[in-house]
C-alpha cells in the first residue's frame, strides 16, 4: 500500500473518532447541567484548555460562555478540531481513498457532514443539543460498524485500527480531564460529594462505560476506580490500555514496527501506571497532560516510521 493511501486511511479514522469523542465530550457537560445542583457553575472553557485550543479560540470570541464554547467545537470552521473541520477531513480522506474503504463509507459521510451542516443551530442551542449529539455519535458508530463487518483484514485495516486506537486513547484522557478539571472547580462547594457522584456517572455514562465498569469494579461509582477502569482496564475498547494493546498487535503485522512497538511499551510503562497512581486533582493533571503527550510523540512516530517516502525518510534519517 502507497504511504500516502496509508496515510489518509489512518487520518480518515482518528478523524472519524475525533468527531465521535467530541461529541460525547459534549454531552458530558451537556448533561451535567441538568444534573448538577444550580449553586454549581460548570466553567465550559475547561473544554477548550482539556483540547489545547486556548489560542484559536481567543483569536476568535472575547467571551468564554457556554455557547461561545460550543459553537467552537461543533461548527467553527476556523477550529482545527471541531466537528465541522473534521469531517471535512474525512471526507476528503474517504473520497481519496475508495479503493481500499468500503464504498458505503462515501455515502454515509455524506450524510452524516449534511446532516451537522443543516442541524447546527440545533447543535448550539441547549434545548435541542442532546439530541443532535446523540444523532452524531449513532452516525459515527455506523460507520465504524461499516468498517468493522465489510474492510478486509490487511494493511488498509491495520492503518485504520492504529489511527482509531491512537485517537481513541488520546480522547478518553481528555474525558477524564474534563471531569477532573470539573472537580476540581466544585471541591469546596456544599454540594461536592453528591456533585462528585455525578460527574463521575456521566463520564461513564458518556463513554458507554456505565454496565462495563460495574461489572469489572463491582463497585458503585468512586473516582479512583473510573480513572483506574478507564485508564487500564485490558477489556474496554475504550480504555487506555485496550487500545495501546490493540495497537500493538496491530502494527506487528506491518513492516518495520520494532520502534513504534517499543514507544508504546514506554509509553505504558513511564505514563499509564504514573496517572493511575494519582488521585483526581491537579496531579492527575498533570499525568494525563502527559499522556496526551506522549500520545502525539507516538504519531510523529507513526508518521515518521509509514507516511514518509524513500526519500523524506533519507533525509530524516541524515
Amino acid at each position: 500500500m502507497l504511504s500516502k493511501v496509508a496515510e489518509r486511511v489512518y487520518w480518515a479514522a482518528r478523524y472519524l473518532e475525533r468527531v465521535e469523542s467530541t461529541a460525547r465530550m459534549l454531552s458530558i457537560y451537556d448533561t451535567l447541567l441538568f444534573d448538577l445542583p444550580r449553586q454549581v457553575n460548570l466553567g465550559w472553557y475547561n473544554l477548550i484548555v482539556i483540547n489545547s485550543l486556548e489560542q484559536d479560540f481567543n483569536e476568535r470570541y472575547s467571551v468564554q460562555d457556554e455557547r461561545n464554547v460550543v459553537k467552537f467545537l461543533v461548527g467553527d470552521d476556523t477550529n482545527p478540531s471541531s466537528i465541522v473541520t473534521s469531517l471535512k477531513a474525512i471526507r476528503e480522506n474517504i473520497r481519496t481513498t475508495r479503493d481500499v474503504i468500503p464504498a458505503d463509507t462515501w455515502e454515509l459521510v455524506n450524510e452524516l457532514s449534511q446532516y451537522v451542516q443543516d442541524h447546527l443551530q440545533q447543535g448550539i442551542n441547549r434545548r435541542d443539543r442532546h439530541e443532535f449529539l446523540g444523532n452524531v455519535i449513532s452516525a459515527c458508530q455506523q460507520i465504524i460498524g461499516l468498517w468493522q463487518v465489510n474492510m478486509p483484514r490487511d494493511s488498509a485495516w491495520e492503518m485504520l485500527k492504529l489511527g482509531q486506537n491512537l485517537e481513541r486513547a488520546d480522547m478518553t484522557t481528555r474525558n477524564l480531564d474534563a471531569a477532573t478539571a470539573a472537580i476540581m472547580q466544585i471541591e469546596d462547594d456544599d454540594f461536592a460529594v453528591n456533585s462528585q457522584q455525578i460527574i463521575w456517572g456521566n463520564v461513564l455514562r458518556s463513554l458507554s462505560a456505565d454496565q462495563p465498569y460495574r461489572r469489572a469494579m463491582r463497585s458503585s461509582v468512586k473516582a479512583p476506580l473510573v480513572c483506574s477502569f478507564l485508564l487500564t482496564d485490558q477489556r474496554f475498547p475504550r480504555s487506555v490500555e485496550y487500545c495501546l494493546n490493540h495497537m500493538i498487535q496491530g502494527v506487528k503485522a506491518l513492516p518495520r514496527a520494532e520502534k513504534i512497538i517499543a514507544d508504546i511499551r514506554k509509553l505504558h510503562k513511564t505514563v499509564i501506571d504514573r496517572a493511575e497512581d494519582s488521585a483526581p486533582g491537579p496531579e492527575m493533571r498533570e499525568a494525563l497532560n502527559d499522556l496526551q503527550i506522549s500520545l502525539q510523540y507516538l504519531h510523529f512516530s507513526i508518521s515518521r516510521t509509514w507516511f514518509l517516502n524513500d526519500q523524506e525518510q533519507l533525509a530524516v534519517a541524515q
